[in-house]
């Protein structure tokens, strides 16, 4: 795909790990130049094509949510240009799609909250109508607004991994009572700021992950993404209720139109098992995921990357 960038080779700086979308670089021994590639994931298999331009939708939708958010959370950004720390000859792969961020103690939970039932959401929900521990009432549907946004934590995977679903106490052991609140409360705070400017543009932001690290004085800081169709469900307003009440999956602006062509390819006769290789996207599945990317950023921030 041409002008797609799907893996970054920087030789100027030492590569520290390459995760679903982002290559991590050591700048010094304080901070990290992380590039957002164009690779999509999706059931946590990375697919060989990338979607032309994603990296660069994804920078500028978490700029924008960083800005809007600082009050709630410091976060990981060091203002600094990441043209600054490359190569004149690299600066292409880095131009529009990097943060330069601070190194931060990576907490190893996602913090994970729902606004409304989906995905991995539903499917709990109707064996044992709860969520992570978490228990709803009686009736909802597939897409139902929930009473209140809940919490419902995973332990972050290895990449091919699946995420896991675990309950607060869990998270509890993992960090301890006080962190464990602390994240708990604002991971809804920030939800909720998020899910009321989305709405002023018109979607629905129906659930979402943050990941937090902590500083060298133990602040807890957001860091990695925010808010991005990869790390959201979003949902234009327009076509939700229609599909509520058919109870199918509203229209999505996320990489949920990539996952419902994985989940209805065959090969050989059948279903995917989730397990790379991943099937190659067609190109006009690429080039509509692309459209929709834009078209979130657009809608969000009023301009394209």
């Amino acid at each position: 795909m041409p002008n797609a960038l799907h893996t970054s080779a920087l030789t100027s700086l030492p590569l520290l790990a390459r995760g679903k979308v982002r290559d991590n670089y050591a700048v010094g021994s304080d901070r990290l130049l992380m590039v957002a590639s164009d690779r999509l994931s999706a059931f946590d298999v990375i697919l060989g094509e990338p979607i032309a331009g994603k990296g660069k939708i994804l920078t500028q939708m978490a700029l924008f949510w960083f800005d809007k958010l600082k009050d709630l959370c410091p976060n990981h950004l060091t203002g600094q240009a990441p043209e600054g720390v490359v190569t004149a000859a690299e600066v292409p792969q880095v131009e529009g799609r990097s943060m330069l961020v601070k190194r931060l103690k990576p907490i190893p939970v996602e913090a994970v909250v729902r606004g409304y039932l989906a995905g991995s959401g539903w499917q709990e929900y109707q064996r044992s109508q709860s969520v992570c521990g978490v228990p709803l009432p009686a009736g909802l549907k597939n897409a139902s607004r929930l009473p209140e946004p809940i919490f419902t934590p995973a332990a972050k995977a290895e990449a091919g991994e699946h995420d896991e679903n675990i309950s607060y106490q869990q998270v509890e052991q993992i960090v301890g009572p006080a962190l464990a609140a602390e994240i708990r409360r604002v991971s809804i705070a920030i939800y909720e700021r998020a899910a009321q400017i989305a709405l002023t543009k018109g979607i629905i932001i129906a659930d979402t992950k943050f990941e937090f690290g902590l500083d060298e004085h133990g602040t807890l800081t957001l860091m990695d993404e925010v808010l991005t169709p990869d790390s959201s469900r979003y949902w234009p307003i327009e076509g939700y209720e229609q599909a509520f009440a058919e109870g199918s999956n509203p229209p999505s602006y996320d990489k949920q139109f990539v996952r419902d062509w994985l989940e209805a390819v065959r090969i050989n006769g059948k279903p995917w098992d989730k397990t790379p290789p991943a099937p190659a996207l067609p190109p006009e599945v690429a080039a509509r995921t692309a459209a929709k990317y834009q078209e979130a950023l657009v809608r969000l921030t009023g301009s394209g990357a």
